[in-house]
C-alpha cells in the first residue's frame, strides 16, 4: 500500500492532464496517479520521460534492458514490472530478462549493451563513473547516443527512487 492516498484522477485540477496521460499512455498508471498530487510536476515528468522513451535515438532494446537492470538495482519492482513487455516487444529475449542480474557472467549480451549495462550499474550505485567504465561506453556511443544514455539512467533511477519512496506498487488498490 502506498505511503500516502493516489490522486483524484476526477480533481478539477487533473482532469485535462489525467486525459493526456491516458491517451499517450493508455491507461492511469499507479505512477501518474500518485503524480497528479502535483499536475505541474506530473506534467513535467510526462514531458521528460516521453522525450526519453519515445523521442531518444536509442535502441529500445538496450533502453528497456537498462530500465530493468535499474529496477533491479534499486529493487523497485513496479518499475521492472512495468518494463519487462516492453523490452520483450523491443526486441530482448526471455533470457537476457533472466541473465540481467548477473549480465557479467552471461553470453547473451553484446559488447555495446555490455558497456552501457556497466555505465547504468556506476551511475546507479556509485553516482561517480569509473575512468574505465566510461572509456568503454564512450568508445561505443557516439555524443548524441551517450547523452541520451546518461539521461535514460539518470531519469529512471529518478523513477525507481521515487516509486520507493513513496511505496507505490502494481498490486495497490486504488
Amino acid at each position: 500500500m502506498a505511503r500516502i492516498p493516489y490522486g483524484d484522477p476526477e480533481a478539477p485540477e487533473a482532469r485535462a492532464l489525467v486525459e493526456r496521460i491516458v491517451t499517450e499512455r493508455g491507461s492511469l498508471l499507479h505512477l501518474y496517479q500518485m503524480l497528479i498530487h502535483s499536475p505541474p510536476v506530473a506534467e513535467g515528468w510526462l514531458a521528460f520521460l516521453t522525450a526519453i522513451r519515445q523521442k531518444s535515438g536509442l535502441d529500445g532494446c538496450l533502453r528497456e534492458l537498462l530500465i530493468v537492470r535499474i529496477a533491479q538495482i534499486n529493487k523497485a519492482p513496479y518499475e521492472a514490472d512495468q518494463h519487462i513487455p516492453i523490452a520483450l516487444a523491443e526486441g530482448a529475449s526471455q533470457a537476457q530478462i533472466d541473465a540481467l542480474a548477473n549480465w557479467q557472467d552471461s553470453p547473451l549480451f553484446t559488447a555495446e549493451q555490455r558497456a552501457a549495462l556497466a555505465y547504468a550499474e556506476a551511475m546507479t550505485r556509485h553516482v561517480q563513473v569509473p575512468a574505465e567504465v566510461f572509456a568503454e561506453v564512450r568508445a561505443a556511443f557516439d555524443d548524441r547516443a551517450l547523452v541520451e544514455l546518461t539521461a535514460t539512467i539518470g531519469a529512471y533511477n529518478m523513477v525507481s527512487r521515487f516509486l520507493e519512496a513513496l511505496e507505490v506498487h502494481s498490486h495497490d488498490p486504488r
